[in-house]
């Protein structure tokens, strides 16, 4: 038997305001069903019933600020969506796109950024 195994494994951002990024993620993908743990050097956020793939998040140091990436989040339903546009932008994110459906991609989007200009996004895709 073959185990399809994920695409990706984990993507992490360096953050120049590592807590400001942190409590940015934890509103914004809570709603999404992503838990998350603070290990002394940064934060790490999963779904819930599996560990990969995961999102970490680290304090810059010496290393490059992650600026102007996109990253997309699975969302379960719009109602995630919409929930997720509202969490992100209370926790000090900036509107890119208000949840709306996007017929091109058959999907249920909305876009925001992060602390540091980072395109954050939740993604339902509909049903065909």
């Amino acid at each position: 038997m073959t185990q399809r195994w994920p695409f990706i494994h984990h993507v992490t951002f360096i953050a120049s305001d590592l807590q400001a990024s942190t409590r940015f993620y934890i509103a914004a993908l809570e709603p999404l069903g992503v838990v998350w743990e603070a290990p002394d050097f940064g934060a790490e956020f999963w779904e819930e019933e599996r560990d990969t793939p995961s999102f970490g998040l680290y304090s810059a140091g010496d290393a490059t600020v992650t600026r102007g990436a996109h990253i997309a989040f699975t969302a379960r339903d719009r109602a995630s969506v919409d929930a997720f546009y509202e969490a992100a932008l209370a926790a000090g994110g900036t509107s890119r796109h208000e949840p709306r459906l996007w017929p091109e991609y058959r999907a249920y989007c909305a876009f925001v950024d992060d602390p540091d200009g980072n395109n954050v996004e939740a993604v339902y895709k509909e049903q065909v």
